[in-house]
C-alpha cells in the first residue's frame, strides 16, 4: 500500500465539514458542498467519509487512476485499494453507520462513471466479492453527463424502501457525481446513505488548495484515523 494522507477526526484548519477538502477561512463548507446543500437538501448522503487525501502526483493518487487499467500496474493498484477499503471498513464501519444514523447498510452501491463506461464499474468489480451486501444498481441516464449536481443524473434500480445503503466512490473532486448518486438512491426509496470515498482529491497546483495541500503529511495507513470517528 503506498503512503497515504489519512483523514482523522481533526482535519486541517479551513477544511470543509462535509468532504474534508479545502474551504474558505470562516466557512464550514467548501463552495461545492454548500451549493449541493442548497440544491439537494434532504437528498444528499447522510455521511460523507473520505479515507485519505489523494494529492495529485502522489503514488496513492496514481493508484486511483491506474486501478481501472488492465495489466500488472492496474492489478497492483487494485490490490492496494482493496486492502485499504477492507481495512478501513473493518476498523471504522461502526463510525460510518453512526454518522449516517443507521444501524447498518442493507445494500451496496457504487457511483457510476461519469463517462457512462460500459459494463461493471471497476470499483464495484473490486469490492462486491468482499462486501457481503446485495447490490443496489445505479446507471447514468443518457445525456446526463456533467460536472454539477444533478438529482436525476442516475437511475437506481429497485431496492428496499427505507433501507440503508453503503455507497462507494473512488475519488471525490467536486462531489457532484457522488451526491447525485446519493440523490438517486433516496428518490428510489433509500432511507439513509453512507458514502465512503477512497481518496479526496487535492491539487497542490490549484491556488485555492495550495496552502491546504502544504499542510498535509504522508504516512502509512493508520487504523485509528477516521474522519467521523466516535
Amino acid at each position: 500500500m503506498p503512503p497515504l494522507y489519512p483523514i482523522g477526526p481533526d482535519p486541517p484548519a479551513a477544511a470543509c465539514t462535509v468532504c474534508r477538502g479545502p474551504a474558505r477561512s470562516g466557512y464550514a463548507r467548501c463552495y461545492q458542498c454548500e451549493t449541493h446543500e442548497i440544491l439537494g437538501h434532504g437528498l444528499l448522503a447522510d455521511a460523507v467519509v473520505p479515507i485519505s487525501y489523494a494529492v495529485k502526483g502522489t503514488p496513492f493518487a496514481e493508484d486511483l487512476w491506474r486501478y481501472k487499467s488492465p495489466g500488472g500496474l492496474g492489478m497492483s493498484a487494485r490490490g492496494s485499494l482493496l486492502a485499504l477499503l477492507l481495512a478501513f471498513l473493518d476498523d471504522h464501519a461502526g463510525c460510518v453507520w453512526r454518522r449516517a444514523a443507521m444501524p447498518g447498510p442493507d445494500r451496496l452501491a457504487v457511483v457510476p462513471s461519469g463517462l457512462g463506461r460500459p459494463g461493471s464499474h471497476p470499483l464495484l468489480a473490486l469490492a462486491a466479492p468482499h462486501v457481503s451486501l446485495p447490490l443496489w444498481p445505479l446507471a447514468i441516464r443518457p445525456g446526463r453527463q456533467g460536472r454539477d449536481l444533478d438529482l436525476h443524473r442516475f437511475q437506481a434500480g429497485p431496492g428496499p424502501h427505507g433501507g440503508g445503503v453503503l455507497l462507494l466512490d473512488d475519488t471525490w473532486v467536486s462531489g457532484a457525481s457522488a451526491q447525485s448518486a446519493a440523490a438517486a438512491l433516496k428518490l428510489a426509496g433509500a432511507g439513509r446513505v453512507a458514502l465512503v470515498v477512497l481518496g479526496r482529491h487535492v491539487n497542490p497546483a490549484d491556488p485555492r488548495a495550495a496552502r491546504f495541500a502544504a499542510g498535509l503529511a504522508p504516512g502509512p495507513y493508520d487504523p485509528a484515523a477516521c474522519a467521523v470517528h466516535s
